[in-house]
C-alpha cells in the first residue's frame, strides 16, 4: 500500500489518544444510543475535556488553533471503530466555523467557549419538508422588526437536532428576492417560540441524534445574524467544499475499516472444510476492493491537501464527495456478501456500517446535485 504522506508525527501520536479515547468512551456505549436515538450529553463534555472539539477554533475561543488534518484524524478514528452517533464534525468543523468566520466578536465570545468545552452542542438548520439540496426554495423566514428578527418556519433531518443548544438557521430575510434574500440567523434554543419535535427514526444512522425543528415568532437579537443580511446562501456556498471533504473523510475511512474486517471474517470462516479466504473468488474480489479504496485514499489525501492550501475548488471537492461515497455504497455491499448470512446480522460491523453508508450519497447534496455542480465546471453548451 502506498504510504500516508499527509500526517505528521505529531498527527499520528493524536490519533492513538483518539483511538484510546473512542475505544474507553465511545464504543461500551454505542449500542444504547443506537437503542435510545442519540449519544449522551456527557461524552460531549469528555470529548471537550481532552480538547477534541472545536480543535480548528483559535485559542482564544477555546480551540487549539489547530489545522484540520486533527479534526481529519478524530473523524476516521470515529469511522474506524464504526461509530454513527455523534455529530462532531458537524459541530466542530461545520457550525463553529460559520461563527467564526460570520459572527460578531459577541456572538463568537459567547458561543465558541462553550462549544469547545461541550456546554453547548451546535446545529444548522438547512433542509426543510419541501427543500432539500435546494437550499433556494426554504420557507423559513426572518423579517427585521426594528432591532430583532421574527422566525417562522420548520426544519427537518437536523443532524445534533435533538441534543442541540444552538442551531444556525438558513432563513429567508428578504423572500421576494430568492437566494439574494437568504441569511444565516444564531437561535438559542432556550428563546421562546423555539421547539423540537420528534426524534426521527431512520434506517442507519440510528444513535445519530435528527429532529424536526419548530420556530414560532422566535425573537432573535439582531445581532445574532451571521455576516450581512442576504448574504447567507454565498456563505454557504463558500464552506460546502469542506462539508463535502468530510463526508468523503468518514467514507474513505469506513471502505478502510471495511476491508480490514471482512479480511479477518474470511481467513478465520471455513467453507467447505477450508478457510474462505482461500477461494480464488475471495481473493480477486478483495484484491480488486484494496484496489478500489487505495484509490479512494489517494484521491481524498490529495484534496486535503488542496484544502490546506486554500485551493480545492467546489467542482473538486464534489467529484471526490460523488466518487467516494458512490464506491463506499459497492465496496460495503461487497464487503458485506463476502460475510455471508452473518453479513446480515447487526451485531457484525458491515451490516451497521452497510446501512449506515446509504445516506452518504443524500446529504450534503445528493449524487444529482454533485454532477450537476461538476457538469457547469465542464465548459459544456446546451441547446439555445
Amino acid at each position: 500500500m502506498i504510504p500516508r504522506t499527509l500526517f505528521t508525527p505529531e498527527h499520528e501520536t493524536f490519533r492513538d489518544s483518539v483511538r484510546r479515547f473512542m475505544e474507553a468512551e465511545v464504543k461500551p456505549h454505542d449500542e444504547k444510543w443506537q437503542e435510545q436515538g442519540f449519544a449522551d450529553k456527557s461524552v460531549w463534555k469528555k470529548a471537550g475535556e481532552h480538547g477534541f472539539l472545536c480543535m480548528s477554533m483559535p485559542e482564544e475561543y477555546g480551540g487549539s488553533g489547530a489545522d484540520r488534518r486533527f479534526s481529519m484524524v478524530l473523524m476516521e478514528e470515529q469511522a474506524r471503530i464504526n461509530n454513527s452517533s455523534l455529530g462532531w464534525g458537524l459541530h466542530s468543523e461545520i457550525v463553529a466555523p460559520y461563527l467564526l468566520n460570520y459572527g460578531s466578536d459577541a456572538l463568537k465570545n459567547n458561543y465558541l467557549p462553550r462549544m469547545a468545552s461541550g456546554d453547548m452542542v451546535g446545529a444548522i438548520a438547512m433542509s426543510e419538508p419541501g427543500a432539500g439540496s435546494d437550499l433556494q426554495s426554504v420557507k423559513t423566514t426572518a423579517i427585521r422588526s426594528g432591532e430583532r428578527y421574527l422566525v417562522n418556519g420548520s426544519k427537518t433531518f437536523i443532524t445534533n437536532g435533538w441534543n442541540c443548544d444552538l442551531v444556525i438557521v438558513v432563513a429567508k430575510t428578504d423572500p421576494a428576492r430568492g437566494a439574494k434574500g437568504t441569511s444565516l440567523i444564531v437561535v438559542d434554543t432556550s428563546m421562546k417560540g423555539f421547539s423540537k419535535g420528534k426524534r426521527l427514526k431512520k434506517m442507519g444512522l440510528k444513535g445519530q441524534d435528527t429532529a424536526e425543528l419548530f420556530f414560532d415568532n422566535v425573537e432573535v437579537p439582531a445581532e445574532n445574524l451571521l455576516g450581512q443580511e442576504g448574504n447567507g446562501f454565498i456563505y454557504l456556498m463558500q464552506e460546502l467544499p469542506w462539508e463535502r471533504m468530510q463526508i468523503a473523510i468518514g467514507a474513505t475511512a469506513k471502505c478502510e475499516a471495511a476491508l480490514a474486517w471482512t479480511i479477518a471474517y474470511v481467513n478465520e470462516r471455513k467453507a467447505f472444510g477450508k478457510p474462505v479466504a482461500s477461494f480464488q473468488n475471495t481473493r480477486f474480489k478483495l484484491a480488486e476492493i484494496a484496489t478500489e479504496v487505495q484509490v479512494m485514499r489517494v484521491f481524498v489525501d490529495r484534496c486535503m491537501e488542496l484544502l490546506l492550501q486554500e485551493k480545492l475548488d467546489t467542482a473538486t471537492a464534489s467529484m471526490c464527495k460523488l466518487w467516494t461515497t458512490d464506491m463506499e455504497g459497492k465496496v460495503l455491499d461487497e464487503c458485506l456478501q463476502l460475510h455471508g448470512g452473518y453479513g446480515f446480522m447487526w451485531e457484525f460491523p458491515i451490516s451497521q456500517a452497510y446501512v449506515d453508508a446509504r445516506v452518504q450519497r443524500i446529504y450534503g447534496g445528493t449524487s444529482e446535485i454533485m454532477k450537476e455542480v461538476i457538469s457547469r465546471c465542464l465548459g459544456l453548451r446546451g441547446k439555445d
